[in-house]
């Protein structure tokens, strides 16, 4: 590093470093509300999941008829004509 002093190039390592920190602290701050989000969502599905198996419970032939209905649909549409 020609012309530059020892004391400019440690002002330049520490503003690299804090801009690294920085980084760092915002990567952890934006994983942390990811997780969050993906444990709420999880949550959800583990809720949905319930019901539907409360529904099937309830109601055995209901929900095998739905069943029924839904893969006739699914194959009628993706059926290779």
């Amino acid at each position: 590093m020609a012309g530059k002093t020892r004391s400019e190039t440690s002002q330049t390592t520490e503003k690299l470093a804090d801009k690294a920190h920085d980084a760092v602290d915002s990567a952890a701050e934006k994983a942390t509300h990811a997780e969050e989000k993906m444990r709420d969502v999880a949550a959800q599905g583990q809720d949905v999941l319930n019901a539907v198996s409360s529904y099937v419970k309830e109601n055995p032939l209901t929900a095998l008829g739905l069943a029924f209905a839904a893969g006739t649909i699914f194959s009628s549409l993706t059926r290779r004509r």
